[in-house]
């Protein structure tokens, strides 16, 4: 969706509050489910300039595509949940990951003097706030499942068939991983599909889900008789989380 439809998606959002506020109602009077209605209307705008929607998806198919499913109230890692208490988002796992470039393998390994693949996952994590667990198959349980390759974000873990291995994506193809002994923690082209792979999982928001989720949040806080309407709001929000370009 472009800059265009956003704005006119924003435009009919203020028709619709105009409509709820009229028949003598007044902006402080203004129904509590306005500004959760518009925050929805809103999100599903965002999510559609990030491409995470169809253009036809609106209400709570929109509101499940933009926030996190079941978020989690702890840093704690778990299943069905992502991590929402750190505050991280899948593009700082990215960052933290790479910071490990270049440590050698080492079966067991935690440290900046060697790790193993789920070694370098659980420091990550670690450095980031947020509890996982040490070995693979655990590691598979938490978060959230992806269901393909085409829908994994920055900072997923991708775990192939066997649960012998996991690696980080980092987008554009790629994957950053410590393979095994005599190598190093490294960035490659991400050899895996889908049909390789037992479960791509998501421990914290991806980076577009947490911008989509913070712009419907700050439109919904938004007072309705405050100095700056929803809508104007709502266009503050978007073009401060950068995706305005999109």
């Amino acid at each position: 969706m472009s800059l265009d439809a956003v704005l006119s998606r924003i435009s009919e959002i203020r028709s619709q509050i105009d409509t709820l506020q009229s028949g003598g109602a007044t902006r402080t009077a203004a129904t509590p489910g306005s500004a959760a209605d518009s925050s929805t209307a809103f999100a599903s705008a965002l999510a559609g300039a990030n491409g995470s929607t169809g253009t036809g998806t609106t209400g709570a198919a929109a509101a499940a595509a933009v926030a996190p499913a079941a978020p989690a109230t702890s840093v704690d890692a778990g299943a069905g949940t992502v991590a929402t208490g750190s505050g991280a988002t899948g593009d700082d796992v990215v960052a933290d990951a790479k910071k490990y470039l270049g440590v050698p393998y080492v079966f067991g390994g935690t440290t900046t003097a060697g790790m193993d693949c789920s070694g370098l996952v659980q420091t990550v994590f670690k450095d980031l706030g947020v509890t996982m667990p040490r070995v693979v198959p655990d590691q598979a349980k938490m978060g959230t499942e992806v269901g393909s390759l085409a829908n994994a974000q920055p900072g997923d873990l991708i775990i192939p068939k066997g649960e012998g291995h996991v690696v980080i994506y980092v987008g554009d193809g790629k994957v950053l991983h410590a393979p095994h002994p005599g190598k190093d923690v490294r960035i490659v082209d991400n050899w895996y599909k889908d049909s390789d792979i037992a479960t791509i999982r998501r421990i914290v928001p991806s980076a577009q889900d947490a911008a989509a989720t913070k712009a419907a949040q700050a439109v919904s806080a938004t007072p309705a008789a405050g100095g700056t309407d929803l809508q104007t709001a709502a266009l503050m929000s978007l073009l401060q989380s950068g995706k305005a370009a999109a």
